[in-house]
């Protein structure tokens, strides 16, 4: 029968010696052996045991209170309890990335960010985020959790988004008009963009830009001012007006 010494179980486990000797002490794990001379030996059941304090304590338990469900609480009980407590921690550490994310986003969008912002994003975000999905039937929800960019991702449509919106507030900053080349340029990106986004269903696509234009506090969209969204409204209907003057000579 295998058996393993104090200091093999410490180095095995990472644990230091006093704590073994103090779990021994309190009666959580005693070593299945002990020699006349005073030396330990640990079984394989007492290495279980061993695994099963370590995974409760995981769980920040007290040593007290593991001490009454030890005995209670099968391997693979204590398993499927230390599982759920890492999706938790999974599904944490998820929020924080789509978070940070979102934020690094918005930096390289606003050029810096206020405090109330961060705040409204950290305690907000996942409530938010549904609130524009209220306007549209759930075949139409459905697919546009799927295709719209999000602020949370870094996939390249949403980085051509991020990018097309800053090259949008730059033309308003500048006073550059959407009847301008670079207007005209901005806005034929972002219509084969859309077109791409949206899988050429136009009807989607205008129901989705008067849902976009609404306040964000009703919408809980990425907030967008005004001035952004005349241009993009301005500079599209300066390329289709291009486009039927072609048409027409």
């Amino acid at each position: 029968m295998n058996r393993w010494t104090t200091g093999q179980v410490a180095k095995q486990w990472n644990i230091s010696v006093r704590t073994l000797r103090y779990y021994d002490q309190i009666g959580l794990l005693k070593p299945s052996e002990k020699e006349d001379n005073g030396r330990r030996y640990y079984s394989e059941d007492d290495l279980f045991t061993l695994e099963k304090i370590t995974l409760l304590k995981s769980l920040a338990l007290p040593l007290e209170e593991i001490q009454n469900v030890l005995d209670k609480l099968s391997y693979r009980d204590i398993l499927t309890a230390h599982h759920n407590h890492l999706q938790e921690q999974l599904s944490l550490l998820q929020t924080h990335i789509s978070n940070t994310t979102s934020l690094i986003h918005m930096i390289d969008l606003e050029g810096s960010l206020s405090w109330e912002r961060v705040s409204h994003l950290v305690q907000n975000a996942q409530a938010s985020a549904k609130k524009w999905t209220d306007y549209f039937e759930e075949e139409e929800r459905a697919f546009l959790q799927q295709a719209l960019p999000n602020l949370s991702h870094n996939d390249r449509m949403t980085q051509q988004y991020v990018s097309l919106l800053r090259r949008i507030e730059w033309c308003v900053q500048q006073a550059i008009l959407p009847e301008s080349d670079e207007g005209y340029n901005i806005a034929s990106e972002l219509m084969a963009l859309s077109n791409e986004t949206f899988g050429g269903d136009e009807d989607l696509m205008d129901k989705f830009w008067e849902v976009r234009k609404r306040p964000a506090e009703e919408s809980g969209l990425y907030p967008v001012s005004e001035e952004v969204l005349e241009f993009v409204e301005r500079s599209i209907a300066y390329v289709e007006e291009r486009k039927n003057i072609k048409e027409l000579r």
